[in-house]
């Protein structure tokens, strides 16, 4: 089971705005990229990198696609935050 993991997200207020951007990723835009351009969390900045972070230091559902998830493929989440694209790197 794995302790901890790493990801980059991008945090924005509303579903089809996550919609859109899940769709420029498929059409190959770059992560970092548009986390600088439109997430609303100070990590946006950084490309929307989070680190490394053990298991249960995010919001349930955040958490639960870090570590059960797959690896690499952006994932859609809800939180009450809002809107994350989530994109896990690895677990350790």
């Amino acid at each position: 089971m794995a302790r901890t993991a790493a990801a980059l997200h991008i945090l924005v207020k509303h579903e089809s705005q996550a919609q859109d951007i899940l769709q420029q990723l498929k059409k190959g835009a770059k992560f970092q990229a548009l986390a600088k351009k439109y997430s609303t969390c100070p990590s946006g900045k950084k490309g929307g990198d989070l680190g490394e972070f053990p298991k249960g230091a995010m919001v349930p559902a955040f958490d639960k696609v870090c570590f059960s998830g797959e690896l690499i493929t952006p994932h859609l989440v809800k939180t009450k935050f809002g809107w994350h694209i989530v994109k896990v790197l690895y677990r350790t």
